[in-house]
């Protein structure tokens, strides 16, 4: 009787330490699913959409851009900080004004995309892109970027954009754009987009924002 006293009592060890391995397995994989990259949103928060034609929503009406379309979908406002035909460059020296004047929780960033076109210097690009996330850091803004495609027929996303997500660790929204220029329905021209191109977007854009923890 004490030998099977001995056994089970071994046993019931073995159980225990195999339980509590199991359940701190359990704790990290529930911990890790929660991993968002984006504090909640609260309300009056404001969000910044930041970019130039495709921000500005050039081919359609001011209540079609994409900041309009977000801003019905996310219940938040969504300042449309889109100026057409701006370069990174003047981007750049732009962004410190649109921030201080919104004071902005969300900054999306989508820019590039003239740069592209005009066979700017990419490096350029990219590092006035690196500045504009340092600078909405430095003021504790969270960033979301769009990622543009390279100057070529069906394109895929400019590598550049995925370094930036990268090595800044913020979310990226990478095919949306590539996707939808290569839809003739959801186009008004050749680089710009329709009110259904428009709406895709920001649908897009919303649905990362909420997977990233956004709201």
């Amino acid at each position: 009787m004490t030998l099977l006293r001995s056994v089970n009592n071994r046993s019931c060890s073995v159980l225990r330490w195999q339980l509590n391995g199991w359940i701190l397995l359990l704790l990290l994989l529930v911990a890790g699913c929660d991993d968002n990259a984006l504090e909640p949103l609260q309300a009056g928060d404001v969000i910044v959409a930041f970019g130039d034609s495709l921000t500005a929503g050039k081919g359609v009406s001011e209540s079609e851009a994409y900041p309009a379309v977000l801003n019905r979908l996310s219940g938040f406002n969504v300042v449309n900080a889109g100026i057409s035909g701006e370069t990174t460059e003047e981007g750049l020296r732009r962004l410190p004004s649109v921030l201080d004047e919104h004071d902005p929780e969300l900054l999306i960033l989508f820019e590039g995309g003239n740069d592209i076109l005009r066979s700017h210097d990419l490096d350029k690009t990219k590092a006035n892109l690196d500045a504009m996330i340092r600078l909405a850091k430095e003021r504790d803004i969270q960033i979301v970027m769009v990622g543009l495609p390279r100057k070529q027929l069906f394109s895929s996303t400019a590598e550049f954009y995925t370094e930036l997500a990268e090595t800044h660790q913020i979310p990226m929204q990478a095919d949306i754009v590539a996707t939808l220029l290569r839809k003739p329905s959801m186009k008004s021209d050749r680089v710009h987009f329709n009110t259904a191109g428009y709406a895709a977007l920001a649908e897009s854009i919303s649905e990362l924002l909420d997977a990233q923890g956004a709201y």
